[in-house]
């Protein structure tokens, strides 16, 4: 298989679930202004790209972390990226809500989990981190060993590096800000001088200097 992080961004660029806009930036419900959108719930609608995330998230899952015993996604991206992916590896899966239910059992975490168990965290995207950390909290207060995240994509911001070290939280991503953006000028979704303006974005996202 060609490599995952080029296959992944190659896919996510061809259906705009990552789209790149440097010269129209989107804004962000903080305010700040952004060259890119991200709606990797797209990849769900697309056959062959919802096929290649999924056999490579399995994949990723074998190799960094194979002693899994249970997938949880996230609410609500991961939910389904974690049962398809889980289906691909005969294991069960559940989710954690936001928030517990207000009615019935109260849950939060939907699925049977048994304290101990080794769990992976399944999420669609990750920026500063602090929502997948929740997910993670509260599988560690439920009992659960958590051995870490696999998630379709990262923008590999400092602060969500800096939350996820702190955490003791192990992140695979299947691909990155980085490498999308080098593909997106290698195939003409971008002019290529505007990688380094990307970038500059990524480093330092409240910094506007980065726009023309």
């Amino acid at each position: 298989m060609e490599n995952i992080e080029k296959l992944i961004a190659k896919d996510l660029l061809s259906i705009k679930a990552v789209f790149f806009r440097p010269n129209e930036p989107f804004t962000w419900a903080s305010g700040i202004k952004s060259p890119v959108y991200c709606d990797n719930r797209l990849t769900l609608t697309d056959v062959k790209v919802r096929t290649d995330v999924e056999t490579c998230l399995a994949e990723t899952i074998k190799k960094e972390y194979p002693d899994c015993e249970v997938l949880m996604g996230t609410s609500t991206a991961g939910i389904a990226h974690a049962a398809i992916t889980g289906h691909l590896l005969n294991l069960p899966m559940g989710y954690v809500r936001s928030g517990s239910k207000d009615h019935g059992r109260q849950n939060q975490i939907e699925g049977k989990l048994e304290k101990g168990q080794k769990v992976v965290v399944v999420e669609d995207l990750i920026s500063t981190g602090g929502s997948v950390l929740e997910v993670v909290n509260v599988l560690r207060e439920a009992g659960a060993n958590v051995l870490g995240i696999v998630s379709i994509f990262t923008y590999g911001m400092k602060k969500g590096i800096e939350r996820l070290k702190e955490a003791n939280v192990k992140n695979v991503s299947l691909t990155n800000f980085d490498v999308i953006s080098e593909i997106a000028a290698e195939e003409n979704y971008i002019e290529k001088e505007a990688v380094a303006r990307l970038i500059q974005f990524r480093n330092n996202p409240s910094d506007e200097s980065w726009i023309k």
